[in-house]
């Protein structure tokens, strides 16, 4: 198993975790997106803030989106999840390299903006779906998710994120945790919690140092007991496909669509959370039009 997620508790029942290696599904994100450093940063951390989330709100067939609208030069930021692990998105512009912050870091904050909202909407097969909304506070994406969490589920959290990107642009490693304050947490174990993130070196150093999922988890509670409950594979995919952009066509008007035939003799539809294209003949695109 490459990249993975595990999830677990505390044997003191204080606190609920999870955390993940996404090196892969951050790799695959540049790739097919063509990110440059900064960009690939705010992507990078999306994906894998969106991926924790999922795997620690969701059950089933479950969707999650999460809207990141800032007013950096990278743009709106857009990610899906769900509970089986997998996870995809885009930003609006994936050509952002920007000066190193003042700690020798790639400035998440600065690409992102600290100006804007964060939309978290949850499909839960119900009638409609919810969507809490918060500001923006911060633009590191992390502390904005952890925001949302307090917010509009209530749930105290804390959620670190990081991607190392090689001078290249390619990815050297990515990966998060999110931990969870269960209702028998006391004052002095949030304290202590509190004092070891503090203390806690960046997740990419950890994955850069060799350290797994597991590791990085016992690394934050040094000392407790922990107990793993699951383990599952997580990557970077996309379900588009011809068939999908198909129904999309068939929702443009008759005159659209003989716009297309005539002019161009055909049409070209791109994934925007991949960037497969999928085209489409002057025959497809005049059946479309005699099954309205």
């Amino acid at each position: 198993m490459s990249d993975y997620l595990v999830k677990g508790i505390t044997a003191n029942g204080a606190f609920r975790m999870l955390a993940v290696d996404g090196t892969e599904l951050v790799q695959t994100a540049q790739i097919d997106h063509d990110t440059w450093s900064a960009s690939s940063a705010a992507l990078g951390r999306t994906l894998v803030g969106t991926l924790l989330l999922s795997s620690a709100l969701l059950k089933d067939e479950e969707k999650l989106t999460v809207r990141i609208l800032g007013d950096g030069p990278v743009g709106a930021i857009v990610a899906d999840g769900n509970a089986h692990g997998t996870v995809k998105g885009y930003l609006s512009q994936p050509h952002v390299n920007l000066p190193l912050n003042p700690v020798g870091k790639i400035d998440v904050r600065r690409a992102v903006g600290t100006n804007g909202m964060i939309n978290v909407t949850k499909d839960l097969g119900l009638k409609e779906p919810f969507t809490g909304q918060v500001p923006i506070t911060s633009g590191e994406i992390a502390e904005d998710l952890t925001y949302y969490l307090a917010k509009s589920e209530q749930i105290p959290s804390a959620m670190g994120l990081s991607v190392f990107v090689n001078q290249d642009n390619s990815i050297g490693v990515a990966g998060g945790f999110l931990i969870q304050a269960l209702p028998g947490a006391t004052d002095e174990q949030l304290t202590q919690l509190e004092h070891n993130l503090k203390d806690l070196p960046l997740v990419s150093d950890l994955l850069r140092q060799g350290k797994t999922p597991e590791e990085i988890l016992q690394t934050i509670f040094a000392g407790d007991e922990l107990k793993f409950l699951e383990k599952m594979p997580v990557a970077f995919q996309c379900d588009c496909s011809k068939d999908r952009f198909a129904k999309a066509l068939a929702t443009l008007s008759q005159n659209d669509l003989n716009e297309m035939i005539e002019q161009d003799h055909g049409a070209e539809a791109v994934c925007k959370f991949c960037g497969k294209k999928y085209q489409f003949t002057e025959e497809e695109l005049k059946a479309l039009i005699q099954s309205k």
